[in-house]
């Protein structure tokens, strides 16, 4: 198995056309580096992960990740969990993702229960969860599936079991998220990323990542009959949250 990654270039040559961004071959080798640089407070989202599940998770219990890229959730949580504390089931559409996350798994965590499936997270036949994680990838489905999947997450989820929800968001106030865009360009910028990078990657997400308001989130939430959920981190336009399935 090779864990080599590399520096995120894709986007620092001038492109006539710019693609539609797509999880290929070409991503998967520089995630590791595109996530650091590109997403504000992705380590400690993950680090807080084992703590969540310490204090909400059944021993023993499923926990599903979706949309799990590399199983950076998954090596999160068998860094703080022993291996009869949880079983893990990754999912991503990506073959490319699943094909090195299953090899890291396999490297990383022998003793842990832990599987990745290719799939679509829209049509998975779930079996009864303790938690969920979605990390940055909700914003990737059409917005109108939306409502259908957390609804499917909620009746997923055991009594006290909680859905991690991290996305990138906008604020409902233009000027507010006008200084938030502002802002992580800046981010980006510190990080090496340079302007025609930085434009030519946001012209790639268009329309593929959509994102919504802390105030949708937390709506959407509830319509699936989640009694209580909260914001528990944000960096810029990036943010986490919570939802119990009870309100214990």
């Amino acid at each position: 198995m090779s864990d080599a990654s590399y520096r995120d270039a894709i986007f620092s040559t001038p492109l006539d056309r710019v693609a539609r961004f797509s999880f290929d071959e070409q991503v998967v080798a520089c995630f590791p580096d595109m996530i650091r640089r590109s997403v504000p407070g992705y380590g400690q989202i993950l680090g807080m992960l084992g703590l969540i599940a310490g204090r909400h998770l059944r021993h023993g219990a499923q926990v599903y990740d979706l949309g799990c890229s590399l199983g950076a959730a998954g090596l999160a949580l068998a860094g703080t969990l022993a291996p009869d504390a949880f079983r893990y089931t990754g999912v991503d559409l990506s073959p490319a993702m699943v094909a090195r996350a299953r090899e890291t798994l396999a490297a990383e965590c022998p003793d842990h229960a832990m599987e990745v499936l290719e799939g679509d997270i829209r049509h998975l036949d779930y079996t009864p969860a303790g938690m969920i994680v979605l990390n940055f990838t909700l914003q990737f489905l059409a917005p109108e599936d939306r409502d259908a999947v957390i609804a499917t997450l909620f009746a997923a989820l055991e009594p006290g079991g909680v859905l991690v929800l991290s996305e990138k968001i906008q604020a409902a106030d233009e000027q507010e998220n006008a200084w938030l865009v502002e802002r992580y360009h800046d981010f980006k910028r510190a990080n090496g990323y340079s302007e025609m990078e930085i434009s030519q990657k946001r012209t790639a997400l268009e329309n593929v990542l959509v994102p919504d308001t802390l105030e949708g989130h937390h709506a959407r939430l509830a319509r699936a009959g989640f009694p209580r959920s909260q914001t528990w981190f944000q960096f810029l336009n990036f943010a986490s949250l919570i939802a119990f399935k009870d309100c214990r």
